[in-house]
């Protein structure tokens, strides 16, 4: 069975070194054109084209399917499935229509809930105890294909969107090795969705950073969490901000925003219901550092 790959971030290089490591025929690979990264501007390869280099598997980076000669090169390649994982481009029909097992992609969560491009980072947002990954086929709608399989795992209370994605990155892996053998045996049959249980997961802005000491210590725990690595919760002190990093839900009250004191493990600050201990922080301009060690060298006035 050939299989073209399609995907561009560390979650979809993980998905490609597991087909490698389980001997599938991949022909071909598509990515995102190369990009400018960091304060050089040099052009970067995508985590995908390091992978596919790896292996000598041919690259491809077209900017879209629009034109006739980009659909026809990947109709040459003659694929039996299209495997897609967070690639970062809507496929047109002409492209869906090509493989005669269809268009698999794996999304990072358990539909129809969180369709969009932030699943598993709303997930931690709205402080679910439970996520997943989901093996689908593709259609024109997004992420509203039928689904083939599921794999569940829990959210841990502290955990972070990035830490997450990282078990999300092997769990999906493990899924699309399985969804790809099982296809090669033969005709997989989807599951439609429930389409009236769908939710959304829009993409991240830092508009979403600064905390409302207003909410709850729950939910501004939450924030931190689903908002790191990217774009990372913000708050000011003094006139001063602040990257948050990481926080815990502890015991206190007083007015939102209130600082409640430091302990040996943070700064504490009353929210709406409860109260926050900020554990570690980033000053602008500065390196990540414990709340604690920050203080030492900077002391607030409580």
């Amino acid at each position: 069975m050939k299989i073209v790959f399609m995907g561009t971030p560390d979650i979809a290089a993980t998905c490609l070194e597991k087909l490698m490591a389980d001997g599938f025929d991949v022909a071909a690979v598509y990515t995102q054109p190369d990009r400018p990264k960091n304060r050089g501007m040099k052009l970067a390869f995508s985590p995908v084209k390091e992978v596919a280099l790896k292996y000598d598997l041919p690259v491809y980076q077209p900017e879209n399917f629009r034109d006739a000669e980009t659909v026809q090169t990947l109709k040459d390649l003659q694929p039996d499935v299209i495997a897609v994982v967070a690639y970062g481009r809507i496929l047109p029909q002409s492209v869906l229509d090509i493989p005669s097992k269809g268009c698999i992609n794996i999304h990072a969560s358990l539909l129809p809930s969180y369709r969009g491009s932030a699943p598993y980072q709303w997930a931690v947002l709205d402080g679910l105890e439970e996520t997943g990954v989901t093996a689908m086929y593709l259609c024109r709608e997004m992420d509203a294909g039928d689904m083939i399989d599921t794999a569940k795992t829990p959210i841990g209370p502290d955990e972070t969107a990035g830490e997450l994605l990282d078990r999300l990155a092997a769990l999906g892996a493990e899924l699309l090795s399985k969804t790809m053998d099982r296809l090669s045996k033969g005709g997989v049959e989807g599951v439609p969705q429930d389409h009236s249980l769908a939710t959304y997961a829009p993409m991240l802005d830092k508009s979403m950073c600064p905390i409302d000491w207003n909410k709850t210590a729950n939910q501004i725990h939450n924030q931190v969490r689903g908002l790191h690595p990217w774009p990372v919760a913000t708050m000011e002190l003094n006139g001063q901000k602040f990257k948050v990093h990481a926080t815990a839900v502890t015991e206190g009250s007083g007015y939102p925003g209130q600082i409640l004191g430091l302990t040996k493990t943070g700064l504490k600050i009353a929210c709406g219901e409860g109260a926050i201990e900020i554990r570690s922080l980033q000053a602008e301009g500065g390196k990540r550092m414990a709340a604690c060690d920050y203080f030492r060298g900077h002391p607030l006035e409580v």
